[in-house]
């Protein structure tokens, strides 16, 4: 896992990405963290887990464009197949709780990777934002599962403008737990994972196998839907001429 730095400490597992220059999230990543995942929710000593990143100022830039542009159909459902359904089917099965420490920018697919832990602790500088919209691209997943965290009148206007928001705005708003100064975010993160960690690892295993089913509320028929209308948008002409333009904006700066 060349990407992902994983070690378990005590009862705490620590999944680290790093991958430079800012976490995008290719297959062979969302490979990594599964892995890193699986491993922690394999070993019956670990009774909770964070996930965050060694780069300086990003969580995760969400979908490496390259996954995108030229791309059919078919090949962009295999990307697809990891970050929606074998994400969600790894952190519904952990038994455990899943910490995400987000410090720096986390933005679209890494949004997603957030969003599939059972917390999210940021540190007061980092951001949040679902540019998909601005490179044509759909939130996907996204379009259902925010209006439920936050409501529908906010999740429209995060989703359909755009823009980057704060930490600060992000907890208010019940997107993300906790705030906190950008050099205890790790330290509060361990302490909060600390806590779960004390209870009775059974009664977790439970509690959260029924909180899961519970709040589900038919996320299998919103991934195939949203699958499908991503891979429309995302193949069609004035996408691919976005993305291409992007790709060629970023590599000339």
């Amino acid at each position: 896992m060349n990407s992902v730095k994983y070690r378990v400490d005590g009862d705490l597992a620590h999944i680290v990405m790093n991958r430079d220059p800012v976490n995008a999230l290719s297959i062979e990543f969302l490979d990594d963290i599964l892995s890193a995942l699986t491993a922690a929710g394999d070993d019956d000593a670990v009774r909770a887990i964070i996930i965050s990143s060694a780069i300086p100022d990003r969580f995760s830039a969400g979908l490496d464009i390259e996954i995108l542009l030229g791309k059919s159909s078919d090949e962009i459902r295999h990307f697809l197949d990891r970050l929606y359904v074998q994400l969600w089917d790894v952190q519904c099965g952990l038994g455990k709780p899943s910490i995400a420490a987000v410090g720096g920018a986390a933005r679209g697919g890494g949004m997603t990777l957030a969003i599939s832990c059972d917390l999210i602790l940021a540190a007061e500088s980092a951001t949040f934002g679902y540019p998909e919209i601005d490179l044509g691209l759909l939130p996907a997943i996204h379009l259902s599962h925010l209006p439920r965290l936050i409501g529908r009148p906010r999740a429209f206007e995060l989703l359909f403008s755009g823009r980057t928001f704060s930490a600060i705005e992000a907890e208010r708003i019940g997107l993300v737990n906790r705030c906190t100064v950008d050099s205890g975010l790790l330290r509060s993160a361990a302490e909060m994972a600390a806590v779960f960690a004390s209870k009775p690892p059974n009664a977790i295993r439970a509690a959260r196998t029924a909180l899961v089913r519970a709040s589900d509320r038919g996320y299998r028929d919103d991934i195939a839907k949203a699958v499908d209308d991503f891979c429309t948008t995302a193949t069609s002409v004035s996408t691919q001429k976005r993305l291409r333009s992007f790709l060629e904006n970023r590599q000339s700066s």
